[in-house]
């Protein structure tokens, strides 16, 4: 799966069928026009290719919000975005190109946003991973949280939703049930059947089944242990078994 997405980046074609400035960022790193699949121009653009080649762009353009990039973000970048050790070259060209591009990180947060309108949970996926990069450093800072914000709010979520996405990344001690989206008024047993909905809402193999790359995966994978432990938490406090 790994190699097929970065193979893809080889045709601007593939660019030119996407459009937009994600497309145009394609078309950039593969620097000829070539097509290198069938129905390029025709066909729906991959899944895959959006989601992986969106979330660089955001994060290039995350990882300059403070003026600077650091090897720290892209370090983080890289562990967020898998890529084989036969690509790393011109995937951190991608990368680069992002950074320098006029586009502002506001269209290519539209042009995702868009892509997965009717997929609210893969636009979580995409800040679940720019919330890893911005703590990079071990801090999300304050030019950081507020281009996250930003990009939430492009994305569709009001304020409560991007609270909730924000626990799972910020220490918030006092407050599990906004990592669960749970009201603490719900008792035991209807704990119990929001926390396995959600369990089975966010379960990596989900990622799988629906085609998505790696990166989609390992962030389902993570946010799964933090809801996890929010429930720990939870159960422990209420006694539940």
């Amino acid at each position: 799966m790994i190699h097929s997405i970065w193979g893809k980046l080889g045709g601007a074609g593939i660019g030119l069928a996407l459009g937009g400035p994600i497309g145009a960022l394609l078309g950039g790193v593969a620097g000829h026009m070539l097509i290198d699949r069938e129905g390029a121009f025709f066909g729906a653009p991959p899944r895959d290719l959006i989601f992986t080649t969106g979330l660089v762009a955001l994060a290039a353009k995350m990882a300059k919000s403070d003026g600077i990039v650091v090897d720290r973000e892209i370090q983080a970048f890289e562990q967020v975005v898998d890529v084989p050790e036969s690509e790393r070259d011109r995937v951190r060209r991608l990368f680069d190109l992002a950074k320098g591009t006029t586009d502002g990180f506001e269209a290519y947060a539209r042009q995702i946003g868009e892509a997965f309108k009717d997929e609210p949970q893969l636009l979580e996926d995409v800040l679940d991973g720019l919330f890893h990069i911005a703590k990079a450093d071990g801090a999300v800072h304050e030019a950081e949280y507020a281009y996250l914000q930003d990009v939430a709010a492009i994305f569709g979520f009001d304020d409560v939703e991007f609270d909730r996405i924000t626990a799972r990344h910020v220490l918030r001690h006092d407050d599990p049930y906004l990592i669960l989206k749970a009201d603490r008024d719900m008792n035991n047993d209807e704990l119990k059947r929001h926390y396995r909905k959600l369990v089975a809402d966010n379960h990596p193999d989900r990622e799988i089944a629906r085609g998505l790359p790696p990166e989609a995966v390992k962030i389902a994978t993570e946010r799964l242990a933090v809801v996890n432990a929010a429930w720990e938490r939870v159960a422990a406090e209420r006694n539940i078994r």
